[in-house]
């Protein structure tokens, strides 16, 4: 491995899904190793923009161009692409699991198969057995996961993970960390792995 970089991102956010699909094997071309960041931007909105909302819902303009981009971003990358009827969706439970599984050999197929449930095949990510179904498709242990996911030290891992993002300056999702240095947005991270590898 040639370095790390540290993937940043929130199961509800549109970005990160063509994100979480093209990470591993942009990185791969470098021989980097992606470190899965999962956090919620509820609370990170809320506490810096005093919003409750997708700020693509808050301001409608940036909402419709954010819709059709995500339609050109997901052919352009050959991605599955279904506008979620709900949006953005709760993304507790997941980004619960996915900090749980962080380190596991299967916690990366996770991450894809949730963001393909939400942005590709339109299903509640917030409802446990789409999670269950998640896990099992990555073979996992669906309910000896689910169980340690929502034990009070991974909510709280959570919460601190998430108090983390805000303190080294994310303000949205997807973002890369690499050598110190933040890289906001999907595409930036040619940017950021350009950066990891330094002066040619």
């Amino acid at each position: 491995m040639s370095g790390e970089v540290e993937f940043w991102f929130d199961f509800a956010s549109t970005y990160s899904y063509v994100a979480a699909l093209r990470v591993e094997a942009v990185a791969g071309k470098v021989g980097a190793r992606v470190l899965w960041r999962p956090f919620l931007l509820g609370p990170i909105f809320t506490e810096q923009q005093g919003i409750k909302d997708s700020p693509f819902n808050v301001n409608p303009v940036r909402g419709r161009y954010m819709w059709r981009d995500l339609e050109r971003l997901c052919a352009k990358h050959g991605l599955p692409w279904r506008k979620p009827t709900v949006f953005p969706r709760n993304s507790v439970l997941a980004a619960r699991v996915a900090l749980a599984g962080a380190e596991e050999p299967w916690g990366p197929a996770f991450v894809r198969a949730v963001f393909s449930a939400n942005f590709a095949w339109d299903q509640d990510i917030s409802a446990r057995a789409v999670m269950e179904e998640a896990l099992t498709q990555v073979g996992a242990d669906a309910p000896a996961v689910l169980e340690r996911a929502e034990s009070p030290e991974n909510k709280l891992r959570l919460r601190e993970q998430t108090t983390r993002a805000s303190q080294l300056g994310i303000f949205g999702a997807p973002n890369f960390i690499v050598k110190g240095e933040l890289f906001f947005g999907q595409d930036r991270m040619e940017d950021a792995l350009e950066f990891l590898m330094g002066p040619r």
